[in-house]
């Protein structure tokens, strides 16, 4: 039995929703995003919200039972609140900008490095070192930061790069004369 599976997912207010055979729609303040479920899955509505329930007992279905749920529930999260992610850049001269849509990032290298953003996906640089990527998609906003990052990855010596916010760099000792 899956535990996440299990629970409903809440529908807040302001929130609609359609489904339609195994595609679901959601509506809310944000905007709108739909996610197609496989079959062996199928979703019903309860006075808590929607229920994703196995077709049968097999394996595959079981196994895509609470993936479903957290896909459900990751748009409806999306439409109503949105999500976000910030990133930080550590480095003496290491920098950002926003031209329009387009990031500019100073990271050290040779040459400036240009970044346009997605359709869906907003970008703030808040402070030259501090950027902040928020869109309405969880897997969409996690993919863009993702991208920002892989410019210049936190290097364990001296911890340079763009990292997470809140992440965690194992640091390493230097060489020893």
């Amino acid at each position: 039995m899956s535990r996440i599976g299990k629970k409903a997912v809440p529908l807040p207010a302001g929130v609609e929703f359609n489904i339609d055979g195994q595609e679901i729609t959601v509506k809310g303040p944000k905007g709108s995003l739909s996610v197609v479920l496989v079959s062996e899955v199928s979703v019903s509505k309860t006075e808590a919200g929607l229920l994703i329930t196995p077709s049968d007992d097999s394996k595959r279905a079981r196994s895509m039972w609470g993936m479903s749920r957290t896909l459900v529930a990751n748009i409806v999260t999306g439409v109503s609140e949105g999500y976000s992610k910030t990133l930080e850049i550590r480095g003496v001269g290491y920098r950002a900008a926003l031209k329009g849509k387009i990031l500019s990032l100073n990271l050290g290298l040779s040459h400036e490095v240009n970044y346009e953003a997605p359709e869906g996906v907003e970008l703030k640089v808040t402070k030259p070192t501090e950027i902040v990527v928020s869109g309405i998609d969880k897997q969409l906003v996690g993919q863009v930061a993702a991208n920002i990052r892989k410019y210049r990855k936190p290097e364990p010596f001296k911890g340079k790069g763009i990292r997470y916010q809140g992440e965690y760099v194992f640091r390493k000792e230097g060489k020893k004369k």
